[in-house]
């Protein structure tokens, strides 16, 4: 008699504005797949940060010029779900992955700039109990991430702190140039 265990498939999902997306996103994304051993990571690209202001690029510019730049990365996914799932919150996006596949192990990935305010996402805790969360050092936010709600609030074995080699580049950075 065998047994047909279906091996579950690794994948990350790296959220935002992509405002626009840069160098910076693809280094987390590809250290993400080789250091957690990822199938592949999807770029979920929002219409709008709810704790952000109005992005500069419109959505659709933002989406091309991330595909354009992923181009030669075959692992990266970019992809718009809010239409599909009706929500830009990330619970609910998570929930819609698991829904389609329930053998899905999730890794969502973030810079360490998120993890200071990832206590007024929408059921912050409820993500970190049904992902694993890769929280990525951003050059100026190690101490206050480290210091945050989330990170004390947190099983450390669900949220890991990457250390790597920054890229010191950020979208914010790229809009005033």
């Amino acid at each position: 008699m065998s047994t047909n265990i279906k091996k579950k498939i690794k994948i990350g999902i790296l959220g935002g504005t992509f405002d626009p997306a840069h160098k910076g996103h693809i280094k987390i994304s590809r250290e993400s797949k080789k250091r957690f051993k990822l199938n592949y990571i999807i770029w979920a690209i929002t219409k709008k940060n709810p704790l952000k202001n109005k992005s500069s690029l419109t959505l659709d510019s933002r989406i091309k010029y991330a595909k354009k730049i992923t181009k030669k990365y075959n692992f990266i996914k970019v992809k718009f779900y809010e239409n599909k799932i009706k929500s830009n919150k990330t619970i609910n996006l998570i929930n819609y992955f698991k829904k389609i596949n329930n053998k899905l192990d999730i890794y969502f990935i973030m810079g360490a700039d998120n993890l200071i305010n990832f206590h007024r996402w929408n059921k912050w805790k409820l993500i970190s109990k049904k992902c694993n969360i890769l929280v990525f050092d951003r050059h100026g936010f190690k101490n206050k991430s480290l210091k945050s709600i989330t990170f004390k609030q947190l099983n450390q074995r669900r949220l890991k702190f990457i250390k790597f080699k920054k890229v010191n580049i950020s979208s914010s950075q790229l809009r005033k140039i």
